[in-house]
């Protein structure tokens, strides 16, 4: 049975509600707006492009009857609201929530169908193939509406659409592939739907800034291209991952740019990457409710920004490293329900007095609220020996050009960053490292 995680009223509770529910789509640049999720407050509404609105008034230009919004309409069995009760007449212009302006190109009619936003609508239906000939499309926001089956292929063919929001309704299948090839879309969000299958590597290869995946019945290994990503928000929360964490991660890559990940409540497993403590700019990592296991690395003092880190409901073992008390920006650090045997009083005097730290349900000697000896005795294991980290100072590459690694396995570190040797055997004997300034 599908575990679903019982959130404790925290800080972090509260933020990763509102990263996991539906919410309004927004004409984002998120690294503008990135703030208003950490803070706790939804994106704004979506405004029309500039030049852009929902003519109301006789002075607007009448656009061209257009067949594709009658079969949008037509393809709604059910409006509770009469949300398409205005979508009458000539004047499409007129019609709730559509939005006009003039063409992008320049030529053709004075205006121009440029978006359409019906979210809330709890509209019954399905998505036709000729929403596509509205090729002056910008954004089409659908969210929180009860529209299912296939999304279709010919979305492709929007070539000016930067915003899709089908986000919170009852759409099946494989992930749409066709929305990777609209040629300018920035924002894609197909959270809370029933979208099945292995996602495409393509996904994280797309130029997004913003990718919601969560909610979803996706299953297989998490693409190794994630770190590629120029989004700066990426979930995946809520589906069926299998596998590991995808540890790949260098120069070049639109990694450097990610700010909020969520892989919570799937099923992954093996290690927590080192190769996590060097993405520069996250502020949110939340690795909960998976079976990760062995020992944390220490790399993740390396994230000077985060403001929080959950690795509760694992199979983490080990001593908790004591560097990760001393990150100064965090807000909420959640290990509980564990393996860990053992916690520093420094992280009771620098987190635990400011009420971020959480580490209940563990297995540390002589401290309240921790797991019966007997379930701590009969633990199976550390997670393989290429797991293991042995405590040590922060490493090198926090600062510098480059890292030593210290631990069991065998890799490659590069301008301070870690790599897997290819063909290197987990848990292979003694500590190789190469160091490449």
């Amino acid at each position: 049975m599908r575990r679903r995680p019982p959130f404790h009223s925290r800080a972090a509770a509260v933020l990763l509600l509102l990263l996991l529910s539906p919410a309004p789509s927004s004409q984002l640049g998120l690294d503008s707006t990135i703030a208003a999720w950490i803070n706790g407050a939804p994106p704004p509404s979506p405004s029309p492009p500039a030049g852009a609105g929902a003519a109301s008034s006789s002075s607007a230009a009448p656009c061209t009857p257009d067949t594709a919004l009658q079969a949008l309409k037509a393809a709604v069995t059910e409006d509770p609201r009469g949300a398409l009760s205005s979508w009458q007449g000539a004047n499409v212009c007129a019609y709730r929530g559509v939005y006009c302006s003039a063409p992008p190109d320049g030529a053709g009619a004075p205006t121009v169908v440029a978006g359409i936003d019906l979210n809330r609508a709890s509209l019954r239906g399905t998505l036709p193939e000729a929403v596509s000939l509205l090729a002056h499309l910008t954004f089409l926001h659908l969210n929180s509406n009860r529209l299912g089956g296939a999304v279709p292929d010919s979305l492709r063919d929007l070539q000016y659409l930067t915003e899709l929001d089908l986000s919170n309704n009852l759409f099946s299948g494989p992930f749409p592939a066709s929305t990777l090839l609209i040629p300018s879309l920035v924002y894609l969000d197909l959270r809370f739907n029933a979208f099945s299958g292995e996602l495409p590597p393509d996904v994280f290869a797309k130029d997004l800034d913003a990718v919601f995946l969560n909610d979803n019945q996706f299953e297989g290994q998490i693409p190794e291209t994630l770190w590629s990503s120029p989004a700066t928000v990426i979930t995946l929360a809520n589906n069926r991952f299998t596998g590991t964490v995808p540890a790949a991660y260098g120069y070049g890559g639109g990694g450097g740019r990610v700010r909020e990940v969520l892989f919570l409540n799937n099923n992954l497993t093996g290690c927590v990457p080192e190769a996590l403590g060097f993405l520069p700019s996250i502020q949110v990592l939340d690795l909960s409710y998976n079976a990760l296991s062995g020992h944390l690395p220490g790399t993740l003092s390396c994230l000077s920004g985060i403001e929080v880190l959950n690795v509760a409901h694992n199979q983490l073992t080990g001593e908790l490293p004591d560097l990760l008390c001393d990150l100064r920006r965090i807000t909420n650090l959640s290990v509980s329900f564990n393996f860990f045997s053992g916690i520093s009083q420094r992280c009771d005097r620098q987190l635990g007095s400011r009420g971020v730290f959480d580490f209940v349900g563990n297995c540390v000697p002589g401290r309240d609220m921790q797991r019966p000896q007997p379930e701590c005795e009969g633990f199976p294991g550390e997670g393989g020996l290429s797991c293991l980290r042995i405590p040590g100072a922060r490493p090198a590459g926090c600062g510098g050009d480059a890292a030593v690694s210290v631990g069991v396995g065998v890799g490659v570190v590069i301008g301070g960053l870690p790599f897997g040797l290819p063909g290197a055997a987990a848990g292979a004997g003694g500590a190789v490292t190469v160091t490449v300034p």
